[in-house]
């Protein structure tokens, strides 16, 4: 008697390791040339500011494995941040301090940062590509939030990376500032470490107070 052939069980797709061009793809369709993705590192740390980069990329510019930096290895990125500086039509980085965020709050900090990254840009978009489900008040430019952005759109993912190793700098030199403070290897978020050298030495003012209170930390 013969055996039944197992079926075959589906095959999983595999995760794509570079951004596509999609989006870009069906703007340029409509009539968009230059396109800005617009992305913001750092909502989630209790210290330092929230950095947010926006990049214009030439048609058909195309870096192998570039995707979410949270993704990528410092290295990676590190790479990637010089060829998308060095090869974009107009980069702009801006940032919010923690004063601003405890005064506005994260979400409107971090559109703050977007907006202002927006201005910033030496060539000015007719479209823009937000990463996320909102929309940038502040901005006139037709809009197109995409959630998951960085990990759907090329030019997305250069905003994450160019706003990523910007932030990180940022913190390897609040680190040398504040050297009882890990930020080099945390970047601020709430590691285990961060919150000892916190019980140790208090905090600092980069710290944000919103962010503390909600672990019932004080902040006087």
């Amino acid at each position: 008697m013969k055996t039944q052939p197992k079926p075959r069980s589906p095959k999983r797709r595999r995760e794509s390791k570079t951004s596509p061009f999609d989006f870009e793809d069906l703007l340029r369709k409509k009539g968009f040339l230059a396109i800005a993705g617009v992305d913001e590192a750092g909502r989630g740390p209790l210290a330092g500011p929230v950095v947010a980069a926006a990049v214009i990329l030439p048609e058909g510019f195309r870096l192998e494995g570039l995707r979410d930096s949270k993704k990528l290895t410092a290295k990676r990125r590190e790479f990637f941040y010089s060829e998308i500086v060095d090869r974009s039509l107009a980069y702009s980085i801006s940032s919010v301090s923690p004063e601003e965020i405890d005064r506005v709050n994260i979400h409107q900090a971090s559109l703050l940062a977007m907006s202002r990254a927006l201005d910033g840009l030496a060539m000015k978009p007719d479209a823009v590509m937000v990463d996320g489900p909102y929309k940038i008040d502040s901005i006139s430019v037709e809009q197109f939030p995409i959630i998951g952005g960085d990990d759907k759109s090329h030019t997305i993912a250069a905003a994450s990376v160019v706003a990523k190793v910007f932030r990180d700098s940022i913190m390897s030199r609040l680190s040398e500032e504040y050297p009882c403070f890990s930020f080099a290897l945390h970047k601020g978020y709430g590691t285990r470490a961060h919150f000892e050298e916190i019980r140790l030495h208090g905090i600092t003012p980069v710290h944000r107070h919103s962010f503390l209170k909600k672990f019932h930390l004080r902040v006087d």
